[in-house]
């Protein structure tokens, strides 16, 4: 067993773990943060996307032991500590970019990233940033218009799909 010590959404952790726990077991199982969804096991659909020192990453394509030390943001972690959402959880909501919500912390996290490097996306742009993450829900219509929305951008911009 591996002592680690890490900061998950600003607070400092602690656990242990065996070389072979990923990091997405060891965000959800021991320390409780079941935000991070696993959906495929084999880093095809992004449903895990945390921020790992401010790079996206698929949690289920690393372990925990190479997170030592790392600053970890999951989903949990990008609301405002009032309970507030993010910019881009707000709009998910209010452009009902989400179905049965199994994909959307993934997509969060990963249009969160999008957004930080390219504040102003084009539809093109986004739909390609989000080939890591697969929705099997909307047809992603609505997710691309949550994100165009969240950059503060026209949604009506978006063709009709």
């Amino acid at each position: 067993m591996a002592k680690l010590s890490m900061t998950v959404n600003g607070r400092a952790v602690s656990g242990e773990a065996t070389g072979n726990r990923l990091l997405v077991e060891f965000l959800r199982e021991d320390l409780r943060m079941t935000g991070t969804h696993v959906g495929c096991d084999t880093s095809q659909c992004g449903a895990c996307v945390v921020h790992v020192n401010g790079k996206a990453v698929k949690s289920c394509t690393m372990m925990a032991a190479e997170a030592d030390g790392a600053e970890i943001t999951t989903i949990e972690g990008i609301a405002e500590p009032d309970g507030t959402l993010s910019r881009v959880q707000q709009a998910f909501q209010d452009y009902h970019g989400l179905q049965c919500g199994f994909c959307t912390p993934g997509m969060v996290m990963t249009a969160t990233k999008l957004l930080e490097q390219n504040p102003s996306p084009t539809e093109a742009e986004i739909r390609h940033h989000l080939e890591g993450n697969i929705c099997r829900c909307t047809g992603y219509h609505n997710i691309v218009k949550a994100i165009m929305a969240a950059s503060g951008q026209d949604v009506s911009k978006i063709a009709a799909e």
